[in-house]
């Protein structure tokens, strides 16, 4: 909305001001008369029109976006030359056969410099809109590589939660139910995330929950859960499906590995302007593994990355037969 009224604002600035200018000029010359006053107001308003039916022409053939500025070019002379035959054929019909503009000098003079203007006016508006079609080119990448990041969530524990449920079918059906609602709500969950691309930690939690009740069916008493959440975190902002990923991720890498199984510790708290997020299991994480890539991680500094432009991380430590992953996010973008 903003663009639009800037653009209405610049073209009937940018067209009155030289009409005006042109009006003036033509007065101290041949003095305030009909064809002058009538004619400049009729150039203000035609101008307005085919310029913005230019402006709609290359954007609709997609020339701005693919840099044919000779195209471009071209059009806008065309334009500029169907508005000198508009001023032509207004002073005749305004003032005859006496009007200046019937003269071969005089209409090839205003046919080269209204072309020119226009042309102008062409490339004014390609330099001035420039930054925001980057701008808007930047955004749709940025949007399309989270799109495809978090599409690779759904897979990576669809499989996992579905193996988990089927052994409990025929062995305890009311639990199975339970497991199946709980599935259901975290796809459903993973379908109508914001469309920013963050969640409050609440809703990320409520997520985790679920998840983690699919896990326990499956490890029973080998997994233990504990929770540290601050309430002042609660509402803060973070990227969808985190908070289940580093619990995936402990209790693949970490609990599941274990024949007594251990505790996974989820705790939220404030430092500063930055919510610190961590998930820490037991287990142990030998020292060449940190630099070895998972698809879970991966998937979260990406988008870490994307959403906050560096000022986010994930930190994965081992230490006393703990593994801890820790994700720092600011509180103000």
């Amino acid at each position: 909305m903003k663009t639009k009224q800037a653009y209405w604002t610049c073209q009937l600035l940018g067209w009155a001001s030289y009409a005006g200018f042109g009006v003036w000029m033509a007065a101290e010359r041949a003095g305030w008369t009909t064809e002058v006053i009538a004619g400049y107001a009729l150039y203000f308003l035609y101008s307005i029109a085919l310029t913005h039916l230019l402006r709609w022409y290359v954007n609709r053939r997609g020339w701005v976006d693919g840099s044919q500025y000779f195209r471009m070019i071209l059009a806008a002379w065309i334009t500029g030359l169907v508005q000198a035959a508009l001023v032509i054929g207004i002073s005749w019909l305004i003032a005859g056969k006496t009007s200046d503009f019937l003269k071969p000098l005089t209409a090839a003079f205003s046919a080269i410099a209204i072309s020119v203007v226009t042309v102008g006016w062409m490339v004014v508006y390609v330099a001035v809109t420039s930054g925001r079609r980057v701008r808007e080119k930047q955004l749709a990448l940025r949007d399309a590589e989270l799109r495809g990041l978090e599409a690779q969530i759904n897979p990576h524990f669809l499989f996992n939660s579905l193996n988990s449920i089927r052994g409990l079918v025929v062995e305890n059906p009311p639990l199975a139910q339970d497991l199946i609602t709980r599935l259901a709500n975290i796809l459903r969950y993973n379908l109508h995330r914001d469309a920013g691309h963050t969640v409050p930690l609440d809703s990320e939690l409520e997520a985790a929950g679920d998840y983690i009740a699919l896990e326990s069916a499956r490890y029973e008493d080998r997994l233990r859960i504990r929770f540290a959440i601050d309430p002042a975190t609660r509402s803060i902002a973070v990227p969808p499906m985190l908070l289940q990923m580093l619990v995936e991720n402990g209790i693949k890498h970490g609990i599941a590995t274990l024949p007594g199984g251990g505790e996974l510790l989820v705790r939220s708290a404030l430092e500063d302007d930055t919510l610190v997020l961590q998930v820490e299991n037991t287990g142990q994480l030998a020292e060449e593994e940190t630099r070895l890539p998972r698809l879970g991680l991966n998937n979260i500094r990406e988008r870490l990355r994307i959403l906050y432009s560096g000022r986010a991380s994930l930190e994965l430590t081992s230490r006393d037969g703990r593994v801890a992953a820790t994700v720092r996010i600011p509180i103000c973008q």
